[in-house]
């Protein structure tokens, strides 16, 4: 599936497109009733297909896994690699600038996917790393009702997780959430967890820390942040465990321990 994304380049000149073509996406089916829809999002590099062998193990029967894979494109941080990615990056920083037409491409093929589950289902975005960022970028989409690009955000999400990411737009957030009590009603009431661990050394955990302090600032106050002492930039059991706790006090999950 593909989404075009029309930006100016310059007074007098027409609109270029960017096309982004998105990969494979790999569904879990629930094992017991269906409850709950999630979108889970990679990172880097990597496919839909690694994390959905991992999710299927999760004891959560009656959650339905649709795991994505990013488009594959050139990536600024890798000197312009081509490799899976939801957008460009220059740096994981404050001040990297973010590709809000990649940004908003993602979250709208995101938003595609939940759009067809019924309607006593509620869907949820998880994600690690980058797909953590699109996560939190998506969240912020829903709380303010429309992409970066004005286009209305359709979903009414019931969950955010993000693992070992980070926040996307921080510094103009609060701003655009105080603008409209839509938006504030809308940030204060979506529940959201991250984890990070203290000694990842490709999303500093500082720079994690920093992005739950501004969603919360920004109005998003039902959130939790949980630190993991030791943990690199990856997952263990111990992290899982407490997402799917989560997610099963979130979702109202009937059936779901282990």
């Amino acid at each position: 599936m593909s989404y075009q994304q029309h930006f100016s380049m310059g007074s007098g000149s027409r609109p270029a497109r960017r096309n982004f073509e998105f990969g494979r996406t790999y569904v879990v089916r629930p094992k017991g009733k269906h409850q709950a829809t999630v979108v889970w999002l990679h990172g880097l590099g990597d496919n839909g297909s690694s994390w959905s062998q991992l999710l299927e193990n999760l004891p959560l029967p009656n959650i339905k896994w649709i795991c994505p894979t990013a488009p594959t494109r050139p990536v600024a941080l890798l000197g312009g690699f081509p490799c899976t990615a939801w957008s460009d990056v220059g740096e994981i920083s404050e001040d990297s600038p973010d590709d809000w037409e990649g940004l908003d491409a993602s979250a709208a093929h995101i938003a595609n996917l939940l759009s067809t589950e019924p309607a006593d289902v509620k869907v949820a975005i998880g994600g690690f790393s980058m797909g953590a960022a699109t996560a939190l970028y998506s969240a912020t989409c829903a709380a303010l009702g429309q992409h970066g690009n004005g286009n209305a955000y359709p979903i009414n999400l019931r969950a955010v997780v993000g693992l070992s990411g980070w926040l996307p737009g921080s510094r103009s957030l609060r701003s655009k959430v105080e603008g409209s009590h839509e938006a504030a009603r809308r940030a204060a009431s979506l529940p959201i967890f991250l984890c990070h661990g203290t000694s990842d050394d490709v999303v500093p955990y500082n720079y994690g820390e920093k992005s739950a302090h501004s969603l919360n600032t920004a109005g998003f106050r039902n959130l939790i942040f949980k630190s993991y002492e030791g943990l690199g930039h990856y997952t263990v059991p111990k992290e899982m465990d407490e997402v799917r706790n989560w997610l099963t006090a979130r979702l109202g999950l009937e059936g779901s321990r282990s």
